[in-house]
């Protein structure tokens, strides 16, 4: 059964951020016979266009009102983050998927949104680092890694910055179909730069 993954997206959200995982997460299982392990959709707090960062028009799949329950649900971030870190309907709305979703997933200055939720504490997590200052101010009780590619807390996964959100989410696929899986899905999108897993404390 295809796990679904939703990628919240929002006004001046970061491309690669959200297109990252989207393209690692669609294409796993790629040239593979039988249904493929995920199923990758966006959400967006409202219908309509939504303009990602340098003006990309992209209609979401779904609303929050009309999202199907997602398996794993990605964060993103961008130039406004501010936005849903300061929207108590979008705040809401994550604070109840983190309950009931097996994976929770953050890129970039997405972890700040995580923040703001408040599901951070206690955690370990990386943030793109020209926020690490602002994410250690908010999240005082969270303990900052921003020299780690992506950090691991079970439940709750964050990357760093950008392309960073690629890796994480082959590492997720490794961790739930193993590495041959996350290795072949790199080597179709020909993203060499996929070397395996990496313990969070390394």
């Amino acid at each position: 059964m295809s796990r679904k993954v939703a990628i919240l997206i929002f006004n001046d959200v970061e491309v690669l951020d959200f297109c990252g995982p989207f393209e690692v997460f669609g294409t796993a299982g790629a040239g593979q016979s039988g249904e493929k392990p995920f199923e990758v959709f966006t959400v967006a707090e409202q219908a309509g266009p939504v303009l990602a960062r340098n003006g990309l028009s992209v209609n979401s799949g779904y609303t929050l009102e009309n999202c199907p329950q997602p398996d794993i649900l990605l964060i993103p971030g961008g130039a406004s983050a501010a936005v849903p870190m300061k929207n108590e309907v979008v705040l809401h709305w994550i604070r109840a998927q983190a309950e009931r979703v097996e994976l929770l997933l953050s890129v970039c200055n997405g972890a700040l949104v995580l923040a703001s939720a408040g599901l951070l504490e206690g955690l370990t997590a990386t943030t793109h680092y020209l926020e690490v200052e602002r994410l250690r101010a908010m999240a005082p009780n969270t303990t900052l890694c921003p020299e780690k590619r992506y950090v691991d807390n079970g439940k709750i996964v964050l990357s760093a910055g950008i392309s960073a959100g690629i890796d994480m989410s082959l590492y997720i696929v490794a961790r739930l179909l193993g590495e041959e899986q996350a290795a072949n899905t790199a080597a179709f999108m020909q993203y060499d730069y996929w070397h395996g897993s990496i313990p969070a404390g390394s």
